[in-house]
């Protein structure tokens, strides 16, 4: 399999996580598209977005999947709104096979509570927000090729579910 391996979902599903191991055990270089707009933007995505707003965030969301997208043969963690973007899905399934990673929302909310960093669900209720963005996303997320609940998993059956699932579908 020579194309990318995308990894997109909502927040707290381990895209990093899972994509650094995928990367790492097939030998690819690994991007983070959060990262490369941290780095970009010398700020934390938090920062940015009670700076200068989500609009401006998603505007170098943009230019970060543009970057990834160039490369060949890497595994690439997209941001969770990434995908309700048409263009960014266009690249990214031009690019590879997108594989989203879901959760439920109490799982999620497990995962991510007291996490500050996570500026959309800094909320009276994040539980809520979390069910409310999953709702808003869901039709974005299913135009992914394949999709992995990663709610009852752990790491390694993450990773081995999504190598058996790329690499046999390869042979059909």
């Amino acid at each position: 399999m020579s194309g990318n391996i995308v990894l997109t979902g909502f927040m707290g599903t381990g895209k990093s996580t899972i994509g650094k191991r995928i990367a790492a055990r097939l030998s690819r270089k690994f991007i983070d598209t959060d990262t490369l707009v941290e780095h970009k933007s010398g700020k934390p995505i938090a920062a940015l977005f009670l700076e200068r707003g989500e609009p401006y965030f998603r505007t170098l969301e943009r230019e970060a999947i543009d970057q990834a997208c160039s490369e060949k043969g890497i595994v690439v963690a997209t941001g969770g709104g990434a995908l309700v973007n048409e263009e960014n899905v266009r690249k990214l399934k031009a690019s590879g096979t997108v594989i989203c990673l879901t959760a439920t929302p109490e799982i999620i909310l497990s995962r991510v509570q007291g996490n500050t960093d996570r500026p959309l669900l800094q909320s009276d209720d994040p539980l809520e927000k979390i069910r409310m963005l999953l709702a808003a996303r869901a039709g974005a997320y299913a135009k992914a090729d394949l999709t992995i609940d990663t709610s009852c998993l752990n790491i390694e059956e993450i990773v081995e579910k999504i190598c058996f699932r790329l690499f046999t579908s390869l042979r059909t």
